[in-house]
């Protein structure tokens, strides 16, 4: 049961990372300026937060949650530019 919860705990921990990288580069070119770079960046951050939530990493609420929050800051960063 320990191997069972320790092998479970790194492979969300990974989906969590990966999450995490993935809307930070999104939230990193919308601070840059660069709206056009976070509108290309956004799909494969919606991706991965839809697969971890499908996984079970993360709560489905919180997923959408985070590619609401995702969508509204690059479409205020393209309406600004």
């Amino acid at each position: 049961r320990v191997r069972q919860n320790v092998k479970r705990q790194n492979r969300n921990l990974i989906q969590k990372r990966k999450n995490r990288n993935r809307t930070k580069a999104v939230y990193d070119a919308i601070e840059a300026g660069n709206s056009e770079e976070a509108s290309t960046l956004l799909p494969a951050a919606v991706a991965q937060l839809y697969k971890s939530a499908s996984r079970g990493a993360i709560p489905q609420k919180r997923a959408n949650r985070n590619v609401s929050r995702l969508t509204k800051a690059v479409n205020r960063s393209i309406a600004q530019s």
